[in-house]
């Protein structure tokens, strides 16, 4: 076989693409490396068109290899099994951008496979993959118009950066994936520390050129390896039959579409529609579907041409104007904390759960994280949109939507080291009529507040539409909160979360060709403003975290010991650390460094728990004066335990402030003595000091009057 390759420096790393060599039967094939990493692509398509259908069947996967990075799977069977949350999101990833491109009347099936081989887990795999998609479609002969190609960005201390290192995002504002052809781009997802929307402005304007050289990349491979393009029946509707649709429909059509209540307009379409069916299947007998299909077209056309022309949207809002929105918390009586956000005919319940770090998710998969600390799980039940169907379990979409809404909120999040506790929302869809994601945002962020979680500020969100005309692409409206209707008929979803300060999450997908940068800048500008009124209306619900969390949530206090320590903590077989539990009902979690954290609902039980642990952990200090019990006299001193299982020796010369002749003059086996420790020598023995600490509590005392010890001395004083 033989090998084609092209290859570029990027920033003194090299990405190349090679083909030729490796799966051979698929459509078309690469093998994307950069550093380390590589990923194999592949793009095959079947040699006929599904029958019956009136869709394109494109499938993306992203498999991930554990071997990729020396690892074996922790799975039982020891081997890959369900994609993990990241696989399943970087699948999305691929078919957003490229889904677009292909023929609207394109019935064969099209499945994209991208294989993580290696990874440094410095060069990104989930970029490669779809530059990679972009390449194997690119030389292959299944129709699309591409290439696509994506990059990642980054910002750090202000300044942006292309392709920056995996281990380097930790630390980064912005983490923003950027996909789309040499023209236009069609797919972004971010997360940030609320950037302003004039960085986003100019990062995409960055990763557009950086997607142009690499897009420049595969034309070159193209010119080389391509195939033509494959021939297929071409599916459309005869051009007699929409005439005659659009005859009959588009006065009625008009009136239908213009209902607010989403049921009710489904309700008057369906009708309309049934009822055009039935007045032409006569006249083209046989072609009920394209009749139905010509339906859908008039329809499309009527509701983009009343809101280019007349500014009026199916529900009569204007372009820019926010559905209705009503917030109430703490619905939940036993949740830690609950929230219901409601827009218009979206509505959305979000539920806290507060946990101890042993809750954490344990990821077993390719990236840097080990454990995941906060969770959003996004639910959609088929009543949330009217229909009765089986329950599944979530799917892509609702994987797709809940990392989104998690994305968006976590960055507010306190560390673990000022909050510790594990945190799961899990948004329930009431009521769904476009943008549930956006709904789950908000919603979290009112249950958040309402459990007490310390955010760093109110998180919103917006979905915005775009329609625009096709002749003239000067004439466009940007539509602010829209609906489900919208979303279908429009070119664009296009999702933004952030605080009053900044943008925290973005997600956009074009059906269109791709937008341009003013346009973008236009959408981000009046997607800042709805933002604002909605974290307003949120702000009247709840306007800061409640200060005491649910009596049902557990408390949990941070201890730190010495990571020597632990054995002791922990004892023979866990049998310490079991007594503690069970006589105290604490819930104690040791991390390596000698971080405990215990959790209950019981403070006195936490009392009782943290005194045990010290008990057991406590080291010396010298300086430190203790109460110690004497446990063994000696003709030279004193030996006197000062905590359990470690005692020192106060020497004859240390036991008063006179002459001592004999040790039992002065102390005796039991009696409880102030000592000070002095030394610990380099063989670990302490050396103590009654005489210095008699000393130093006289001055003390003398000091604040006549008064008794004050509680802030050191243990025992």
């Amino acid at each position: 076989m033989e090998k084609t390759v092209v290859s570029r420096s990027f920033d003194g790393s090299q990405l190349s693409i090679e083909t030729g060599w490796m799966a051979g039967q698929a459509n078309g094939a690469v093998w994307v490396r950069q550093g380390d990493t590589v990923v194999l692509v592949t793009a095959t398509a079947s040699t006929s068109p599904r029958p019956g259908i009136d869709f394109f069947p494109l499938t993306c996967d992203y498999e991930e290899k554990m071997y990729a990075v020396g690892r074996i799977p922790g799975a039982f069977m020891r081997r890959e099994a369900r994609p993990s949350e990241a696989a399943i999101l970087t699948a999305r990833m691929i078919d957003r951008p490229m889904r677009p491109l292909f023929p609207k009347d394109f019935r064969n099936d099209v499945q994209i496979v991208a294989t993580v081989l290696s990874s440094d887990q410095v060069n990104d795999p989930s970029v490669l993959a779809l530059i990679g998609a972009g390449a194997a479609v690119a030389i292959s002969d299944i129709p699309h118009d591409g290439p696509v190609a994506a990059v990642r960005m980054g910002q750090f201390d202000g300044h942006l950066v292309e392709s920056p290192g995996m281990p380097d995002l930790e630390r980064s504002q912005l983490d923003l994936v950027v996909a789309g052809t040499k023209d236009s781009l069609n797919m972004v997802e971010a997360g940030a520390h609320e950037v302003s929307e004039e960085t986003l402005v100019e990062a995409l304007a960055r990763a557009h050129d950086r997607i142009r050289e690499i897009i420049a990349m595969v034309e070159e491979l193209v010119a080389k390896v391509g195939k033509p393009n494959m021939e297929y029946p071409h599916v459309g509707v005869p051009a007699e039959i929409k005439d005659a649709v659009a005859q009959v429909a588009t006065e009625r059509i008009d009136r239908a579409f213009r209902e607010a209540d989403k049921a009710q307009r489904e309700d008057q379409v369906d009708k309309l529609r049934a009822e055009v069916v039935a007045q032409l299947t006569p006249r083209f007998p046989d072609r009920a579907g394209d009749i139905g299909g010509a339906f859908e077209s008039v329809l499309k056309l009527a509701v983009r041409k009343a809101i280019l022309e007349q500014g009026v949207r199916p529900d009569g809002r204007r372009t820019d104007e926010i559905r209705p929105i009503w917030c109430e918390v703490g619905v939940l009586p036993r949740a830690h904390g609950s929230a219901i956000f409601t827009r218009g005919q979206t509505q959305a319940l979000s539920v806290v759960t507060l946990g101890t770090m042993s809750d954490h998710q344990k990821l077993d998969g390719l990236g840097l994280e080990d454990f995941k600390r906060y969770m959003h799980h996004y639910n959609f039940p088929p009543y949330s949109v009217g229909e009765a169907r089986p329950l599944r379990s979530p799917g892509r979409r609702e994987i797709g939507h809940g990392a989104l809404a998690e994305r968006a909120v976590k960055v507010m999040v306190p560390p673990a080291d000022d909050f510790p506790y594990v945190i799961r929302i899990v948004s329930e869809i009431l009521s769904s009529n476009g943008s549930s994601s956006m709904a789950s945002v908000c919603g979290s962020t009112l249950a958040l507040m309402d459990a007490g979680v310390p955010l760093a500020a109110p998180v919103g969100g917006i979905a915005m539409g775009l329609v625009t005309d096709a002749s003239d692409p000067n004439h466009y409206a940007i539509l602010s909160d829209i609906q489900g209707m919208e979303d279908s008929l429009g070119d664009m979803d296009f999702k933004v979360a952030g605080t009053r300060r900044g943008i925290t999450a973005l997600q956009m997908d074009m059906k269109a060709r791709g937008l341009s940068s003013e346009l973008f800048r236009k959408a981000l500008e009046q997607a800042r403003v709805g933002r604002l009124h909605i974290l307003d209306k949120m702000a009247e619900a709840i306007s800061t975290p409640r200060q005491a969390m649910s009596t049902y949530a557990p408390r949990i206090t941070t201890i730190q010991i010495h990571p020597d320590k632990i054995r002791d903590l922990i004892g023979p077989g866990g049998k310490t650390i079991r007594r503690i539990q069970e006589e105290t009902g604490c819930q104690i979690d040791i991390e390596d460094d000698g971080k405990v954290f215990l959790a209950t609902v019981d403070e006195e039980a936490m009392q009782r728990a943290v005194a045990m642990i010290r008990d057991l952990t406590e080291s010396v200090e010298v300086g430190r004066i203790y109460k110690g019990k004497v446990v063994r006299i000696m003709p030279f001193g004193a030996f006197v335990e000062i905590l359990p299982r470690q005692d020192g020796l106060v020497h004859i010369s240390q036991l008063a402030d006179q002459r001592v002749g004999k040790v039992e003059d002065v102390v005796n086996i039991g009696d409880e003595i102030m000592v000070k420790v002095t030394e610990i020598d380099d063989r670990g023995r302490v050396n103590l000091s009654r005489k210095q600490a008699i000393l130093e509590l006289a001055g003390r005392t003398d000091q604040r009057g006549n008064g008794a010890p004050s509680g802030d001395h050191p243990q025992g004083a």
